[in-house]
């Protein structure tokens, strides 16, 4: 049986070397030769994209993934690493449709002091928030979330099923705590949602020291960062995974936000660094231009 087997794939390959106009030899002699240099390089890269890939969630397009392996000491151009990426053919990026949450608040809301100019040339100059659903299995969850204008970094966030002041002045507490308690003086951006509205997180504000700001009721781009970020979050995680109940939902988007989006992920206006890289750039050249 062995000796036909043999015979029969000997057949087919002297059939298969006349079709492709090669000796049988050489077919031989390249069936087990050792990969050249330029083979191994290509199977290592290869690696490394996936790895990026796989780092990311599935989704890095191919510039983020150039910058990463450039930094790791790659030479090789971002449409190599496009060609690569359609090989591996990774994961589109599912985008749904987001239906807003904002309630407008009966309350006199605060002006709109930003302008839509999402710049700030330090941190804690300008922050800006908003709520956003997740669905789970055991019903909605809301998120309420603030973020540092200058690094796009998340400093404060709250999860919870109610829809409520609760949950955006729980948001507000952390960031405050995240920046060492003394937040005097920042100006925190939002919408009118009836809970940025409220008393107690107009008060909660006060007691901190931080002045509000709020764009116009139904425009989005008023807010666009805070949107910004919804959007990155579902795409990019939430609608990727399914959770079971609003606990598994709550560890999971938060281990999301710690261990990739603050420390990882790449932003463009952050030179296409981490948002906590960012800030620590920052404190550094602060650092040297005194010490100068």
């Amino acid at each position: 049986m062995i000796s036909d087997f043999r015979t029969e794939h000997g057949i087919s390959h002297r059939v298969s070397c006349r079709a492709l106009g090669v000796s049988e030899s050489w077919f031989y002699k390249h069936r087990t030769r050792q990969p050249t240099r330029r083979e191994l390089r290509r199977q290592h890269l290869l690696e490394a994209v996936k790895g990026e890939l796989d780092t990311s969630g599935g989704t890095y397009g191919s510039p983020k993934i150039w910058i990463r392996l450039m930094r790791q000491g790659w030479r090789v151009s971002v449409n190599t690493i496009a060609k690569i990426m359609a090989e591996l053919g990774p994961v589109a990026r599912k985008v749904r449709r987001r239906r807003g949450l904002t309630r407008p608040g009966k309350r006199p809301a605060a002006p709109d002091f930003v302008r839509r100019d999402f710049t700030a040339e330090a941190p804690d100059k300008v922050w800006c928030g908003d709520m956003t659903e997740i669905e789970t299995g055991a019903g909605k969850l809301y998120l309420a979330t603030v973020i540092d204008l200058f690094s796009r970094r998340l400093l404060g966030y709250a999860m919870g099923a109610p829809h409520d002041a609760e949950l955006v002045v729980a948001a507000l507490h952390m960031a405050a705590a995240t920046r060492g308690g003394d937040v005097r003086g920042v100006l925190f951006h939002t919408d009118r949602g009836s809970e940025y509205g409220s008393r107690r997180f107009r008060r909660a504000c006060r007691r901190l020291g931080v002045f509000q700001s709020m764009g116009r009721v139904g425009s989005c781009v008023d807010n666009a960062v805070s949107e910004a970020f919804n959007s990155v979050l579902k795409v990019e995680y939430v609608h990727r995974h399914a959770f079971a109940a609003r606990t598994e939902a709550r560890i999971r988007i938060a281990s999301w936000i710690t261990d990739f989006y603050n420390s990882r992920r790449l932003h463009s206006v952050c030179g296409f660094k981490s948002p906590i890289d960012y800030e620590h750039g920052y404190w550094a050249s602060l650092g040297e231009g005194l010490a100068a």
